[in-house]
Parts: C-alpha cells; structure tokens; sequence
C-alpha cells in the first residue's frame, strides 16, 4: 500500500508529509540530481499556513520569513488606493508569511527526509510514463539525461511535476504550451532597508505596468548599524499577445535596459523602485501564463495536483497556497475512501471548480483590478481617492477575492480541519 509522488516541490513534499502524518507509505521521484533553494518570494496564505501548522511546521515557516501585517495598493505615482491587515493583523488565526521559495522547498525537504526516512524522497529520477495494473499503478523512471532508470509500483499515482507535467500531457495530449497573457514578469531580490511597516507587501501601478515588494526575510545590518531586509520585487509590463518575445524561454537572466527605464521615475517618498532594481543581486525573467481548467484531473488511480493541474497567474498571491490545499483535501479524501480511484475523483470534484474559479479570477486581474480603475480614472492622480472609487467598491474588490479563494477571515477561523488526525477527515 503505497502512493507514488510525481515532483518534490511544495505541493508534492506537503502531500508526503501529509499521508505520512496519517500512516500512509509514500514515494515521491524527483528529477533533480539535488534539490537547491532556488527561485525567489512568494506568499503563503493564511489558508495554506493553517495547512502547515497542522503538519507542526508552523514555527519553521515562520522562521523562515516575514510575518505580513498589510497590503497596500497605489498608483504608478506612489498615491495610496487601498490598505488592509493582512494574517495575525487582521484577525487570522495563522499568519501569511512572505518567504522564499526555495527555502521554504528546502524546510519541507528537510521535514520529509526526517520523518520519512531519506529513501522515501528519490532524486535524479523522473516518471517519464505510466501503466494502470488492475489493482495499481507501474511507473516508469529515467535519469537527467532520459535513460531508463528502472521501475516502481504503488497504489496510486499523483502528478505534481508542475506546469509542464508529463503526466497531464499523457491525459490531454494536444493541449500545447501553456497561454501567455502578454505580461513579462522581471523578479529580483534586493537587500536594503525596510519600507513602510516592515511587513508591509506592495502594489504599485495597474494592468499594464506594475511593480510589486515585500521583504522576505531579515539581514544583518548594514555599516551604519540601519536595519536591512531581505525584499523580494517584481517589475511587470504587458505587451500585445502577438508581441515577439521569447515565451518558452523560463527563468532567463533578465536585463535591467528593457525595463528599467519604464520605472525610472517610480520615486516615491516611502519607496525607491529603480534604486530597489538597481542594486538586486540576481535578476531572472519569464512570461506570466497560466492553463485552461481541465474538464477532470485524471483517470482511474492516477490524478494530477497543484500547478500540474491548475497553473495560474501569480496575482493574489495563490499558486503555493493551493497546492498546500490540494495535498491536505486528497490526504482526507484518501483516508475516507482508501487508496482507491474514488478518492482520487472526489478530491478532483471539491478542488477542481474550486481552482477555476481562481484561475478566471486571476485572468481578470483578481483584487489588483482595484488599481486598474483607478488608472482608467484618474490617469493623472487625484486628490481625493474616494472621489475616484468609493472605499465600499475597494473593499469589495478584497473581500469576493478572499472568498474566491478560500480566505475570508472569518470562514477560515471557523471551519474545522481538512485533515483531522485521529478522527474522520472534513
């Protein structure tokens, strides 16, 4: 009685720990030769990090990062649109914690390794095929450089090798490459001193040009004993779909000259947007995109999760946190129905429409529409906000967001748990 994992990202590596957390045997193949702390922030979500929590990560998480206190959005000229709390601020029960990715990976890793046993997690090994058998599944491996590398066998097989999946492309396989939008994302990390509140997370900007910051982690202070942080950025601008640009071309280094002209004059009296980009160690580019919502996940005992089944937009904030909520809704559907296709196909038929909702949302700017209104509306700034957009249609713009995705404060503070040790799952 085994499940077989797809991918040792964070989706996989929660989905592991979960189904050990309920005695359930676990393998999971990753194609890396060895797992590195790479990528840049993201933002784990109150929803996610209650997942965590009830893994006994809490604590690590919050070690690894910062805990955010507010979400602002302004305008291209640093005007305040919109404020709100954010985690522990706003009521939650669990922080949202702004981390680096790879260091996050490398926590779960590390977790997995020490309650699994380091034979659990396979690296240098990736499913290139698979074969149903009756009452299980055959995978079959390769090594890096796509030569045979043996088999395995387990119950089940679950697909978290990311938006590229192999195993999704099994199932759709004239879906082609994923959909670019037109928006080129520039993302960089830059050590320098806190803004704002020190936990606070930004937008700047609006559909088409667009600049986000939030710190990600505390550094040593800088000569003159000033307290630094670590702040994760992104720079974004939005070209025609027909534009001619690299698509295919992931995680390039990028050059500041094609878009930091576009920021130069992003001064802001609580924020430097060209000096922040400036003095980035790294600088990496790739196309914001997304893929359709599948009509199903999968077919007997195989089924795909987190990006491999629903990629979306990195707007609000939600491509971890929902792969942390895939794997904890499938652990719960398995211990109710046993590792069994059942179970596979009611995770799909909670978590699917679930994500879609969120994939259209995102397409449609999710809560950083509020910014493009204002753009369209007072283009040259203003000096009255709410004369421009009522702070009842700000809030608005925040709170169906939430729900959308699984987030409201006072839903999420209620529901019982997704994965409940020692009882029945919800």
């Amino acid at each position: 009685m085994t499940v077989i994992v797809a991918g040792a990202g964070i989706g996989g590596l929660t989905f592991a720990l979960s189904l050990h957390q309920m005695g359930i045997p676990v393998r999971v193949f990753e194609q890396s030769e060895r797992l590195q702390p790479l990528g840049v922030g993201i933002n784990v979500l109150p929803h996610a990090v209650r997942e965590l929590d009830e893994l006994g990560l809490r604590d690590a998480v919050v070690g690894l990062g910062i805990e955010t206190a507010e979400l602002a959005y302004y305008t291209k000229r640093g005007q305040r649109i919109w404020s709100e709390k954010r985690g522990l601020a706003a009521g939650y029960r669990w922080p949202q914690v702004s981390v680096h990715r790879g260091r996050l990976q490398m926590m779960l890793l590390d977790a997995a390794r020490q309650r699994l046993g380091d034979a659990a997690i396979v690296t240098g090994r990736k499913v290139a095929a698979f074969r149903e058998t009756g009452d299980g599944v055959t995978v079959d491996l390769v090594d890096r450089h796509g030569a045979a590398a043996g088999t395995a066998s387990g119950d089940l097989l679950i697909a978290c090798d990311g938006i590229h999946s192999t195993i999704r492309r099994h199932f759709f396989p004239d879906e082609g490459p994923p959909i670019w939008n037109g928006a080129i994302l520039w993302r960089g990390v830059t050590v320098a001193e806190p803004f704002l509140s020190g936990q606070s997370m930004i937008m700047a900007g609006h559909e088409f040009q667009k600049f986000v910051c939030y710190p990600i982690g505390h550094e040593d202070p800088g000569p003159d004993g000033a307290p630094r942080q670590l702040i994760n950025w992104i720079a974004e601008k939005k070209f025609a779909p027909d534009h001619d640009w690299p698509r295919e071309d992931w995680n390039r280094p990028g050059d500041p000259a094609e878009f930091l002209p576009d920021f130069e004059d992003w001064r802001f009296d609580w924020l430097d947007v060209p000096e922040l980009i400036r003095a980035a160690s790294a600088i990496y580019e790739f196309p914001m995109v997304d893929r359709d919502p599948l009509p199903h996940w999968g077919r007997g005992r195989v089924t795909l999760l987190g990006d491999a089944a629903h990629p979306m937009y990195p707007i609000g904030s939600n491509g971890a946190s929902q792969a942390i909520l895939d794997a904890r809704v499938l652990t719960a559907r398995l211990v109710e129905s046993g590792l069994a296709p059942e179970a596979l196909r009611a995770y799909e038929s909670e978590r699917n429409p679930a994500t879609a909702k969120i994939v259209a949302a995102n397409r449609a700017n999710g809560p950083e529409q509020v910014m493009q209104l204002v753009e369209t509306r007072a283009p040259d700034g203003f000096d009255d906000i709410d004369a421009v957009i009522t702070a009842e249609e700000r809030e608005e713009h925040a709170r169906s967001y939430k729900q959308i995705a699984g987030f409201d404060v006072e839903g999420l503070n209620a529901r019982p748990p997704i994965v409940r040790v020692g009882g029945a799952a919800s």
